[in-house]
């Protein structure tokens, strides 16, 4: 009975030590928080995006590797393939491998969510770039286009040279929170402004997804006046579609300002219509910038907003066709 009382004891006054303790300011850090990186001679980096074929991702990610480089640094790159589950995995690897910290690009902004849990548990820290994740006090800094402009620019562009309005696609990725972005801008852009959408769907950010939706759409909506792509590639694989569909006056829009959608931009003959343009190479070296401040253990902002601009025919001559801006 002795040894009963003495336990029951034991126990009252270790969660009285603990409360005095809260009371006290000496709560334990929430995962994740207070991430200290030891210094060293060297860092190894991990890396990963959504997309590695993308060409967006292909130029930011030879920036970042070639920016940690100069440092001494190491940066081990994977890609999912639009494949959150094995991004997850990927990450879990990476984990593994030891490497002290993370840049990442998440396949799916909700999706990601265990993987991040995995990287604060290891006490990694996490800068996260061009679309933001679901949780965002998850990772330590978010550096990204202001995505919203991006498609904003693209839909006041619209309603300038289409105002009495008309029958528009919109070929969106709800997953990738960037694109959602892009998305709401444009379609507050055009509110009130007399376009109808007669369809809104995935196209994955992908060309060759793009390409088959926007097929099936023009068979049943061939006279639209305007296709909204969320990225690039998306308005390059809606641009096939409407030139194998013979479309000649349906203007389409993308974002990204890729070297590629800037050619059919001074090509003059292009259903292109222009691009709300980022920059894959500012973007980079921004999300480089913060990590080596953070690692350091200087404050660094919640978020690093990008600019973003429209590019036309009007003024693709200013950036080029044969590389990013």
């Amino acid at each position: 009975m002795k040894k009963r009382v003495i336990g029951v004891l034991l126990v009252v006054c270790m969660m009285s030590a603990l409360l005095i303790g809260c009371k006290n300011g000496d709560e334990p850090a929430a995962e994740g928080e207070d991430k200290k990186v030891e210094e060293k001679d060297s860092y190894k980096f991990g890396y990963t995006c959504m997309d590695g074929t993308n060409p967006f991702f292909v130029i930011l990610e030879k920036t970042i590797k070639e920016e940690v480089e100069k440092n001494g640094d190491t940066l081990v790159s994977v890609d999912p393939a639009n494949d959150v589950s094995l991004q997850i995995q990927q990450i879990e690897d990476l984990i593994s491998q030891g490497i002290d910290a993370m840049f990442l690009n998440p396949a799916e902004a909700e999706g990601i969510l265990p993987a991040l849990d995995a990287l604060n548990a290891a006490g990694i820290p996490i800068i996260n770039f061009d679309t933001e994740v679901a949780e965002i006090d998850l990772v330590d800094s978010y550096v990204g286009s202001d995505n919203y402009n991006a498609g904003k620019v693209c839909g006041e562009d619209l309603v300038e040279k289409v105002p009495e309005g008309g029958d528009i696609i919109v070929l969106d990725s709800p997953t990738m929170n960037s694109v959602v972005d892009r998305t709401n801008g444009f379609l507050d852009a055009i509110e009130g402004k007399g376009f109808n959408i007669v369809a809104q769907q995935d196209a994955k950010g992908n060309l060759e997804v793009s390409m088959g939706i926007a097929e099936d759409l023009l068979q049943a909506h061939g006279d639209v006046v305007a296709i909204f792509g969320g990225n690039d590639p998306t308005a390059l694989g809606a641009l096939a579609a409407a030139n194998a569909a013979g479309l000649k006056d349906c203007k389409i829009y993308g974002v990204d300002g890729s070297p590629d959608i800037k050619a059919e931009l001074a090509s003059g003959d292009s259903l292109i219509e222009g691009s709300g343009a980022q920059s894959p190479i500012n973007i980079a070296k921004t999300s480089v910038e913060v990590m080596y401040k953070f690692l350091k253990g200087e404050k660094v902002d919640d978020r690093y907003p990008v600019e973003t601009f429209l590019i036309t025919a009007d003024n693709v001559e200013e950036y080029g066709t044969d590389g990013w801006q």
